[in-house]
């Protein structure tokens, strides 16, 4: 068994605090109210040590440790300070450490924050919690993996009140902020009443006295020129705008530059503040405009010219939600630069000196031709059509105004018709404010016809600009119809969205089966699958979340009339009140049979029908809603029933389970069967 490397004069300084806030433990007799699940790995209080472990020398996949009751009416920051410990260097399958957040009224818990990085010693992870009047449990969840001899421990959890970007540097683990190594040249802590303490002044800020901490770094160690120090704050994980402020001083002898970064999560710096060249022999103050909308680090950088640069000292960073200039921080809300094409256009339009180059248009239910890709009932826009095209024909959707400097993640989904060759038809342009300056960002290449496919673009400009969707045809019968639905802008780059988690208790499939499972797998049961189905007339051509993706569905050919395949949910809490499941399906194909949903209670042997559809539906994947209540915990079921013919492929993909009501009424479907007429589109 590999032996966990303690640091126990650490461990024990970290649980120097006599009086710790609800949710904080420092397990130096005690587990502070945290219990674990019995169902699963126990974990091992060590007093001696001071920290919480969970190992292999058991056998299970994983142990779950969680908090008491706690309240969050203000910001608070949650401090994790942990170890993994494993012997394989690489693993399809790591030991990893999840924290959820397990709210009240929600079925599912919220991952927080993941790691499976090992570690010789301890790590410290910093989140931001939002205010909120939910009451709510922290939740631990350490999975084993393949390694035979692996361990995770946790040294201690702080939670205390305002941001995890604050700090005063009288914790000895410095508040999550790191240093970046440099052999010459590094930030150090200074003050204290310590046996050889590094110290350059008399008093810190916080304390104004010798006991006191402060961080500085000095020139003396220079030994080349443009030597950098850096100080990285913890990772934002929330929305955050206000006024950062923080003291520091600085002796010059020499150029020194002290500058102020936030860096995203791609590695861009973005300078915020640089000192003058006057002196500050006293704390000074300084306040930054502060606007981090999307994961960043606050960087304080000093650069020094020559080994008598003098010294620059940092203390008490804080932050408040209002600017510098006592105006509220407000972000710009994203949401308006979208649109689904439900209602309207939303905050797009088009410049009549074009044409109406693009339409809003509606698809009824039918075998022929796909719907929109919202609701596959719905609104989207069409360019290319019999009331649009003229020789030379072009159209511009053009879209608010965003504001400049920020990284922005562009996605929508288009799809293409016809037997043209659609390359270029399609093309997205960057329109900086004064329409001078046009920057094509992306342009479509061939891709499969009938198939909403997203697309997704990062980009960032300077000034105020505008995003342009161009549909570009030199002649009616050279081009098939262009299709754009689903519209949506996030802030930070798309990469970095990538790595962002999904809603809890949203499954796409397309990593895995997420919370479902099958008591056979064989023929006669789900398959997870992605492009067109084996048989021909049956099945989608794609998936629903990208077109490129994963969906579960049932192969007919392997079935036999009327064998029946089951996809169960694990066991969900029961919260009361209403409860919303959405999801989308597809029951495309002349022989389709049945596709049910269940709610099966704890304790009860009947389930309870909640949803059915019979028969062909259409070609387009449709939303599925369904209402439901459950105060014990209980299962969803998705059951197919094959239908008369090897015609009967039926799939599902995008669930999403939701606490409260839903928003919407599904419409009113009709089982099978439609004429011709239904192979229309409205204007």
């Amino acid at each position: 068994m590999l032996r966990l490397c303690l640091l126990a004069a650490h461990a024990l300084r970290l649980a120097g605090a006599a009086l710790l806030s609800p949710g904080s433990c420092a397990f130096e007799d005690s587990a502070c109210g945290y219990q674990w699940d019995y169902a699963h790995l126990p974990w091992t209080l060590h007093g001696e040590g001071h920290y919480i472990s969970v190992d292999t020398s058991y056998e299970g996949e994983k142990a779950v440790l969680y908090s008491p009751d706690l309240y969050s009416e203000e910001w608070t920051c949650v401090r994790l300070i942990y170890q993994i410990a494993t012997t394989l260097e690489t693993s399809p399958d790591p030991t990893r450490l999840n924290l959820y957040l397990r709210q009240e009224g929600e079925s599912f818990d919220r991952l927080l924050w993941s790691a499976k990085e090992p570690s010789d010693s301890w790590l410290i992870a910093s989140l931001d919690l939002m205010n909120s009047t939910k009451k709510y449990k922290l939740v631990l969840e350490g999975e084993m993996g393949q390694d035979k001899s692996a361990s995770i421990a946790i040294f201690e959890i702080k939670i205390t009140p305002g941001y995890c970007m604050e700090c005063d540097f009288e914790e000895n683990h410095l508040c999550g902020f790191v240093n970046r190594w440099n052999p010459n040249v590094n930030w150090f802590v200074g003050g204290g009443n310590i046996r050889n303490s590094q110290s350059i002044l008399p008093k810190d800020h916080t304390l104004n006295s010798a006991l006191g901490h402060y961080m500085y770094v000095d020139s003396v160690y220079v030994k080349h020129f443009q030597e950098v120090a850096q100080l990285i704050s913890p990772k934002t994980t929330a929305p955050m705008s206000g006024c950062l402020s923080f003291y520091y001083q600085l002796k010059q002898e020499s150029s020194i530059v002290f500058t102020v970064y936030l860096r995203d999560v791609s590695g861009f710096y973005e300078e915020i503040w640089k000192t003058d060249t006057a002196l500050s022999t006293d704390w000074a103050l300084a306040e930054v405009d502060f606007n981090a909308p999307y994961p960043m680090e606050v960087v304080f950088e000093v650069a020094f010219n020559s080994a008598k640069g003098g010294y620059v000292a940092l203390d008490d960073i804080s932050f408040s939600p209002v600017y510098c200039s006592n105006q509220t921080g407000t972000l710009f809300d994203p949401a308006n630069a979208g649109c689904n094409f439900e209602e309207d256009l939303c905050n797009f339009y088009q410049d009549q000196k074009d044409g109406p180059g693009w339409s809003r248009v509606k698809v009824k239910r039918n075998v022929y031709r796909a719907g929109d890709h919202t609701t596959g009932f719905g609104y989207y826009l069409l360019a290319n059509t019999k009331y649009t095209s003229q020789p030379g024909y072009i159209g511009r959707l053009y879209g608010p105004t965003l504001p400049g400097n920020l990284q922005f993640c562009l996605s929508f989904y288009y799809a293409l018709y016809g037997f043209f060759k659609m390359s270029g038809t399609l093309a997205v342009y960057i329109f900086e404010e004064n329409h001078v300056v046009q920057d094509k960002i992306w342009s479509v290449l061939d891709s499969p016809k009938g198939v909403w496919t997203k697309a997704e673009i990062s980009f960032k400009k300077p000034m105020p600009c505008k995003v342009v969707f161009v549909s570009l045809c030199k002649s009616f019968w050279d081009c098939g119809l262009v299709a754009l639905d689903d519209v949506s802008l996030s802030l930070g780059s798309c990469q970095a969205a990538d790595s962002f988690l999904l809603s809890p208790g949203e499954c796409t499939f397309e990593k895995d089966e997420c919370v479902f499972t099958q008591k056979k797998r064989g023929r006669g049961s789900w398959h997870r699958r992605r492009g067109p189905t084996p048989t021909s007339y049956t099945g989608p051509k794609g998936d629903h979340t990208t077109g490129v993706g994963y969906y579960m569905y049932i192969e007919a050919s392997d079935m036999v009339y009327g064998q029946r395949a089951y996809l169960f949910s694990r066991l969900l809490r029961g919260i009361s009140g209403k409860q919303c499941l959405t999801f989308f399906y597809h029951m495309y194909g002349a022989g389709t049979g049945l596709l049910s949903v269940y709610l099966k209670k704890e304790g009860d042997d009947e389930e309870i029908p909640l949803w059915r559809r019979t028969g062909e539906q259409s070609i387009s994947w449709l939303r599925g809603l369904i209402e439901y209540e459950s105060d014990r915990n209980y299962q969803i079921i998705f059951e197919v029933i094959r239908g008369v013919s090897m015609r009967s492929d039926t799939a599902i993909d995008d669930i999403l389970f939701q606490a409260g009501p839903c928003l919407e009424v599904e419409e009113i479907q009709f089982s099978s069967g439609y004429p011709d007429s239904l192979n229309e589109i409205e204007y």
